[in-house]
């Protein structure tokens, strides 16, 4: 029905663009909206016929999702905004941002669903049997299945933190309902209330949920490494440049998938013309925007290919980081000849982890040459990007 609908109302809905990404999204979420509402009434009133915490547990909880799914069509079409000059980077982290809301949103249904359970756990109460209750709740649990599948299909396809976080919701929803069916029919059974330990049982459930997709939007919030493949492609376009002798320091920052931006250090030869360099430059950082949709900056660093003593320290220098620390590797080479003293800049690349300042390292670094007074080592630490 999902595949009908996005093909008779969204025009091009082959296409992956943003356009279509976020009324695909918004399609979902009435979708949503409609289905979970409906779930709500139907649970809500077999639970109150039948007196069962569980039952009316697992309505509020398709009411929640109905409120997160307004709240998702909301943040849509902020999404969708262009950038303006108050935010030129545009508004798609508002998705992440709900994406958050709803991680918070699921704790506090863990949290009020464990309060109830041990409720019922003390007071237990009484249940009545009613097959149009069963009959419900395997209504609810094929439906949640169908709203998994499209969910985190298109989700997938459409690169949507929101749709994906639907989708575990949905599969969550779906482990509880099955459980208070259980519930419903083993307990007049064993004429025993098994709501609570039911219940109890979900609240973990659900609350384990929350905290993985909590730390999965806190991690897009606060910006993860970048995939390798994206790494590795940007690498590939450069170094294909008879121009570039080498390139370092690749950052990647994502506001969405329509903004992504990256940076990347570019080693040429240092006699090269300028003007030379700056249009080869701006070829590859216009070959990355169009092959990978990336806005590109490139930071030059020229190299002195032939000079004897830059060489002649590079290896000394090389040489002694590996003594220090194999884990430690050097770039951005260069030395400046003055009066008194040879000045010796590179970045050092060492581990997220490492706990030596600069001045400690370079200290133990200049006082291996040879005469020592005679050089002035200024390192910059770096981690690895790529």
């Amino acid at each position: 029905m999902i595949s009908f609908l996005i093909r008779k109302l969204i025009p091009d809905s082959q296409d992956h663009t943003t356009k279509v990404r976020y009324a695909v999204c918004k399609l979902l979420g009435y979708v949503g909206i409609a289905l979970n509402f409906f779930l709500f009434i139907s649970k809500y009133t077999i639970g109150y016929a039948v007196g069962s915490v569980a039952i009316k547990g697992d309505a509020i909880n398709n009411l929640t999702d109905f409120m997160s799914n307004i709240i998702s069509i909301l943040s849509f079409k902020i999404a969708e905004k262009p950038a303006d000059k108050e935010h030129p980077y545009g508004h798609e982290r508002t998705e992440t941002i709900a994406a958050l809301f709803m991680g918070m949103i699921i704790v506090y249904l863990g949290i009020e669903m464990f309060r109830q359970s041990v409720a019922k756990i003390i007071h237990p109460g009484v249940v009545h049997f009613e097959w149009a209750a069963v009959a419900v709740l395997i209504l609810s649990i094929c439906v949640k299945l169908y709203m998994y599948a499209y969910n985190n299909k298109y989700g997938k396809i459409y690169d949507s933190d929101l749709l994906v976080a639907n989708a575990l919701d949905s599969r969550n929803d779906v482990v509880g309902t099955v459980m208070v069916l259980a519930s419903t029919l083993v307990s007049p059974l064993i004429h025993y209330d098994l709501d609570g330990i039911v219940g109890l049982v979900v609240s973990g459930i659900i609350l384990y949920s929350a905290w993985g997709l909590l730390k999965d939007v806190i991690n897009t919030l606060l910006g993860e490494a970048p995939k390798a493949s994206q790494i590795n492609e940007i690498i590939d376009t450069i170094m294909e440049s008879p121009m570039v002798i080498d390139v370092h320091d690749i950052a990647i920052h994502t506001y969405g998938p329509k903004y992504t931006y990256a940076t990347a250090h570019v080693e040429v030869d240092g006699t090269l013309g300028l003007i030379e360099v700056h249009s080869e430059v701006d070829r590859l950082e216009r070959k990355v925007s169009r092959n990978m949709g990336i806005e590109l900056v490139t930071h030059v660093d020229p190299v002195v290919l032939d000079d004897v003593q830059t060489n002649l320290l590079e290896d000394k220098v090389a040489s002694r980081v590996a003594q220090l620390n194999n884990q430690w590797s050097i770039q951005d080479f260069r030395i400046e000849k003055r009066t008194k003293r040879t000045h010796i800049f590179f970045d050092l690349i060492v581990p997220y982890d490492e706990k030596q300042e600069a001045k400690e390292i370079a200290e133990a670094i200049r006082t291996s040459f040879e005469h020592p007074e005679n050089y002035k080592i200024e390192l910059r630490l770096v981690h690895p990007f790529s």
